[in-house]
C-alpha cells in the first residue's frame, strides 16, 4: 500500500491489482483493514480506528482509493459521488483501435448477479442504467493501445463494458472478451487521477497515482505523460 495524500480527515492510496477494498465472502484481508491498521500504528490510536469506504475498485484494477477518516467527511464525500463532484480519470490498455481517437460513449447497461457482469445496450431496456464516459486515445504500441476516460456516470464495470461493447476490450480482462489473461491476474485498468474538493477544507485536491510496476505500464507512462 501507498500513501498517495492523507490529513486528519481522508487519506488516499493506491490499490494493488488483486486487493479488494472492503471484506467480501473471500475473506481476504481488505484495504480498508490495512489502511486502518496504518492510521493505528503512525498515529498510535489505542482504540477503534474509523475509517469510511467511499467508493471502490473492482479487485482486478489498480490506482486511487479514497477513504475518509472522519464521518462527517465520510457523508460530505459521500455526496460528492453521488452527484458527480468529484472527477475520477482512468487509464486503460485495450488490445484493439479505438474507432475514434476520442469521443463519448453512452449505453444503457444491465448487471447479471450471478455472472457478476454487465452487458452494454444502444436504448435503454427494463433493467438497464444510463452509462456515460469520455475517452481519448493516448498512446499506442505496435499491439496495445493506451485509452484515457473521464466517467461521467458510475455503473459496475462500466468502462470494462463500455469499452469492450466499442470493440477495445482491456488487456487481460477475459470477462469482457480479452483472449488472454495478465501472468498476474490484473486487468490492464488503472483509476490513474482523483480530483476534488476537500470536504472540510475546501482545499482543491488533485491526486495522481503511478501506473504498476510492469513493462507496458511503464513504456506507456512516459507516453501517456
Amino acid at each position: 500500500m501507498k500513501v498517495i495524500y492523507e490529513d486528519n480527515h481522508v487519506i488516499i492510496v493506491s490499490k494493488s491489482s488483486g486487493e479488494i477494498v472492503q471484506g467480501d465472502k473471500t475473506g481476504d484481508v481488505p484495504l480498508s483493514e490495512t489502511v486502518k491498521a496504518y492510521i493505528k500504528e503512525t498515529c498510535g490510536k489505542p482504540g477503534n480506528v474509523f475509517l469510511g469506504v467511499v467508493h471502490r475498485l473492482d479487485r482486478p484494477v489498480s490506482g486511487v482509493v479514497l477513504f475518509a477518516r472522519t464521518s462527517k467527511a465520510l457523508s460530505r464525500l459521500s455526496e460528492m459521488f453521488r452527484t458527480r463532484a468529484v472527477q475520477k480519470t482512468y487509464w486503460a490498455i485495450v488490445t484493439a483501435p479505438p474507432p475514434q481517437t476520442a469521443g463519448t460513449l453512452r449505453h444503457w447497461l444491465t448487471r447479471d448477479e450471478k455472472t457478476n457482469k454487465a452487458r452494454a445496450y444502444d436504448r435503454e431496456v427494463p433493467g438497464s442504467k444510463q452509462a456515460i464516459l469520455d475517452y481519448r486515445l493516448i498512446a499506442s504500441s505496435d499491439r496495445y493501445w493506451l485509452l484515457e476516460m473521464e466517467l461521467h456516470t458510475g455503473r459496475h464495470h462500466q468502462i470494462r463494458c463500455q469499452l469492450s461493447k466499442m470493440g477495445c476490450p482491456i488487456k487481460g480482462d477475459l470477462k469482457y472478451g480479452a483472449a488472454r489473461s495478465n501472468p498476474d491476474g490484473s486487468i490492464s485498468l488503472h483509476a490513474r487521477r482523483l480530483q476534488f474538493e476537500h470536504p472540510v477544507s475546501k482545499q482543491a485536491i488533485d491526486v495522481v497515482a503511478s501506473v504498476p510496476d510492469d513493462k507496458l505500464w511503464r513504456f506507456f507512462s512516459r507516453l501517456g505523460d
